[in-house]
């Protein structure tokens, strides 16, 4: 277990704010102790969970080769500079999510390898990455950050709770984790100390600390501290500029003309930004070891959204929005496909950004095991017999990329085997998880 203390970290304080601090060379952030086999402020491994609903195209979802020379399906292409950093593995499954074999039934145990329950009781697992923020998340302010961008859907479909196609997260059995879809509030759990709205900027609360903790640093970690400040002013600027727009962008009026009172600012109303500024989110949280375990929902299975920010091949001059992303993964055209790389270019946007973030010998990146996955392979088919799964990052050294592991034809390939191994690399060491007994020795 992670020996770094929450308690004895460094912070930027100021009234009401609390900013923990970046990887610096000349000053122990983390407030661990060098030990024989770590020297002290070495980076934890953090890990980050995105998830995109309906599966992807049947024909493009695939990786060959190895390294540098690995080829990427047209889905994956958006992630060519990260091959060397990617595990690409095929072949795993989760037996429970067979049972039902709808979208619910599917999504809700993604993470876990649990029954689900139907007929109006929801009951399903806790997820691994809540196991990991019980115990390795409390050394962090923040255990675990949940993000999304699309709405919870509380409705039942096929004797299924639509709560199981909305949640990959779930702190007990029978409680998923509190989903933020608001970029400003999942701003302020990492930064300020009441998750309340304020019209004060995180950064002018903490400009006197940080003047403060400048003088006594190298230039090479002023250089680093500026970054990281400037970084988070350009969060603020673009929440608060997004939050003036309006509604989700998921969201379609059924009336000409308005009978209610618009809503409440708070959303960003272009879809593209939104997960934009929860990616920006995530790398922060990272970043300032805030939290080391995130969950970035893109949207849901069975979803809503849709993509005018896309242009669409088969709607020439218009965008991809003359269909709901759930029914338009019923196709494998082109639009489909777009939409599909659209999703993949927002883990390689994270990936990108994690990787160049310097902490001492290695990237955050390569500190990071940043995980993409879906319920199902493809949504044309919804089968889930084989799930789609890509790993990009290095785990502290511990997590070698660039390879592609075939499971489809070998036994005891189980999705939760991947999770303990995942968790062992993060020094938590269950015996068993879902319906595995023991790890991906591969990985």
């Amino acid at each position: 277990m992670s020996t770094h203390r929450f308690s004895r970290r460094s912070f930027l304080r100021g009234a009401g704010v609390t900013m923990a601090l970046p990887w610096l060379e000349s000053h122990n952030v983390w407030g661990d102790e060098p030990t024989k086999d770590r020297p002290a402020s070495e980076a934890p491994v953090r890990l980050a969970v995105l998830f995109s609903g309906n599966g992807f195209h049947s024909k493009e979802w695939w990786a060959k080769g190895e390294g540098k020379a690995m080829e990427l399906g047209k889905v994956l292409e958006p992630l060519h500079d990260f091959r060397e950093k990617m595990l690409f593995v095929r072949g795993l499954y989760n037996a429970e999510a067979m049972k039902g074999n709808i979208h619910s039934s599917q999504t809700g145990n993604l993470l876990s390898g649990a029954p689900i329950a139907s007929g109006g009781d929801i009951r399903s697992g806790t997820s691994f990455d809540q196991l990991l923020a019980q115990t390795y998340g409390r050394s962090t302010k923040v255990p675990s950050l949940v993000l999304g961008c699309e709405r919870s859907n509380p409705s039942v479909h096929k004797n299924y709770s639509m709560l199981y196609s909305s949640h990959i997260s779930w702190s007990s059995p029978t409680t998923p984790t509190p989903l933020e879809i608001y970029p400003a509030l999942a701003f302020d759990r990492l930064f300020k100390d009441e998750v309340t709205p304020g019209d004060r900027s995180v950064l002018d609360a903490v400009l006197s600390d940080a003047q403060d903790l400048r003088r006594g640093i190298s230039s090479s970690d002023q250089r680093k501290l500026d970054e990281y400040l400037d970084s988070v002013r350009d969060v603020e600027k673009r929440i608060e500029n997004a939050g003036k727009r309006g509604e989700l962008q998921g969201w379609r009026p059924t009336l000409d003309k308005p009978n209610m009172a618009r809503p409440a600012d708070g959303i960003p109303q272009d879809i593209s930004e939104h997960m934009r500024i929860m990616c920006d989110l995530l790398v922060l949280g990272f970043q300032t070891d805030t939290t080391r375990i995130t969950t970035l929902k893109l949207n849901n299975d069975h979803s809503a959204l849709r993509f005018p920010n896309l242009p669409s091949v088969s709607q020439i001059g218009h965008g991809i929005d003359y269909m709901i992303h759930h029914l338009l993964s019923h196709s494998d055209g082109e639009d489909w496909l777009s939409v599909n790389r659209f999703f993949l270019e927002q883990t390689a946007y994270i990936a990108r950004k994690l990787d160049s973030i310097q902490e001492g010998p290695r990237t955050l990146l390569d500190n990071t095991m940043l995980l993409h996955c879906s319920s199902m392979m493809a949504g044309a088919l919804h089968n889930n017999d084989q799930l789609p799964v890509i790993v990009l990052g290095g785990a502290g050294g511990r997590l070698k990329g660039g390879r592609v592991l075939e499971y489809q034809d070998k036994p005891d390939r189980q999705l939760c085997r991947l999770f303990l191994s995942m968790m062992d690399k993060m020094e938590v060491r269950p015996k068993t998880f879902g319906d595995a007994a023991s790890m991906l020795q591969e990985v």
